[in-house]
């Protein structure tokens, strides 16, 4: 499985329009190579060198198993038409929350999940519970980086 950005090529700045510095839009991604047996998506962004361990800048799950992509500015909504839920970051808000890191640079890890499944979580969940309900129903894994701030 591949994952990859319009708005960023791996290992790349992200622009500022999807940093906390700006407008603080989530970047789009798509993705391509589900192994057979998809049933749903799930994504996470995480900074993994935050000063106090990884910070998790977003949580998506619930994405259809025939979606191929997540567009740029996605609301910042709990339940999408779709069926796709966001969850809580580790600033506790719903969605996506771009970076700004206190401590100068950083890496920005987006990582998708195919799943056999569609997680039984609600809207707004945790780290920890999206973590839970993963576990044992990833299929395959794609994760693109980001960076911000000095090289």
């Amino acid at each position: 499985m591949q994952l990859e950005s319009p708005q960023f090529t791996d290992g790349q700045p992200l622009p500022i329009q999807y940093t906390a510095d700006a407008s603080d839009f989530a970047p789009a991604l798509k993705w391509d190579g589900a192994p057979e047996g998809t049933r749903s998506f799930a994504l996470v962004c995480e900074d993994p060198g935050g000063p106090r361990g990884p910070w998790t800048h977003w949580l998506v799950y619930g994405i259809p198993g025939a979606a191929f992509m997540l567009a740029a500015k996605l609301p910042r909504m709990a339940e999408h038409p779709s069926g796709l839920r966001q969850g809580l970051n580790d600033w506790g808000r719903l969605g996506y929350s771009g970076p700004a890191p206190g401590h100068g640079s950083g890496r920005y890890v987006f990582t998708l999940h195919a799943l056999d499944t569609d997680p039984d979580l609600p809207p707004q969940a945790g780290r920890k519970e999206f973590e839970a309900a993963l576990r044992g129903h990833v299929l395959a894994s794609a994760s693109i980086v980001a960076t911000y701030g000095p090289a």
